[in-house]
């Protein structure tokens, strides 16, 4: 008998994500959903790229597979429209004991029974159970469009983003003025304002967007939430797509969601921990609505 020993870690991290919601599009060639994230963590740490779940063919995500958090996740979607995305929140003095943050992303998509701001208000009842966190759910029918945003380091209640817009979301509360955050959220901002791009082309410039290496110091918002951090991690902290010795960005995601229920998921990552080696995978579908 194998007996498997899990050491405590933290959960799939995801660094930054910038999207742009659109319940009501005015004209057929617009998007419902266009969302771009980058997700930091160690090289090593074990996960599985983006697929459908086995012989379930109706959720699409990457999975966590860290001893103890096998089964979380950091973003996915769902056939039936339902999206979900986390980010930690930055802090260097974590609980050991915290429950895996992963798992809220998988169980949204998993539930059948709650919409996503049910889900949240049940989220945020047991928010002291996890380390900080930032929750994005979504439910993308027929009839309405809604997303939902919770931090368990900010306001006690969900919030409805009711307002079609541009939103950014790294390891703070949403929005929080980090300068890598405006300098990302204002280049992805020009990418889908253009409206001459293909589908493809369109994929091709949000993945410049997140492959931004520029450090963007010094950033007195990013270094007031740093402390704990080293020098060299708050500088390294400090660009769109990060690069570190053992940690940084190894998976770049687009999602687009169109007029007509269309989804596009395509997942760039990191291969045997080398920054160099890069593969990258698309899948389409329609949503159930």
């Amino acid at each position: 008998r194998v007996v498997k020993l899990c050491h405590k870690s933290h959960d799939p991290s995801m660094c930054i994500i910038f999207f742009k919601f659109d319940p009501r599009p005015a004209s057929k060639n617009a998007y419902r959903l266009i969302l771009a994230a980058n997700r930091d963590e160690l090289y090593n740490r074990p996960s599985k790229v983006a697929d459908f779940w086995g012989s379930n063919t109706e959720i699409l995500s990457g999975l966590d597979l860290e001893c103890g958090r096998e089964g979380g996740s950091w973003l996915g979607i769902s056939k039936r429209g339902h999206l979900a995305a986390i980010t930690n929140y930055m802090d260097a003095r974590l609980n050991p004991d915290a429950q895996g943050r992963g798992f809220l992303v998988s169980n949204y998509l998993m539930d059948k029974d709650l919409d996503s701001y049910s889900y949240l208000k049940k989220v945020s009842a047991e928010s002291h159970l996890y380390n900080g966190f930032n929750l994005l759910t979504a439910e993308f029918k027929a009839k309405q469009d809604i997303m939902c945003y919770y931090g368990n380091r900010g306001s006690p209640e969900p919030i409805h983003l009711k307002q079609a817009g541009i939103y950014g979301l790294s390891n703070s509360l949403l929005d929080t003025p980090w300068r890598k955050l405006l300098k990302g959220k204002s280049h992805f901002t020009s990418v889908v304002s253009d409206q001459s791009l293909s589908r493809d082309g369109l994929v091709q410039e949000l993945l410049n967007v997140l492959c931004n290496e520029e450090l963007n110091t010094p950033d007195p918002v990013l270094e007031s939430q740093s402390n704990g951090y080293s020098k060299p991690e708050i500088e390294a902290q400090s660009a769109v797509f990060v690069l570190h010795p053992h940690y940084g960005t190894r998976t770049n995601t687009i999602i687009l969601i169109d007029a007509e229920g269309n989804v596009t998921f395509t997942e760039r990552t990191m291969l045997n921990c080398d920054p160099s080696k890069w593969s990258t995978s698309s899948f389409q579908f329609k949503l159930q609505e």
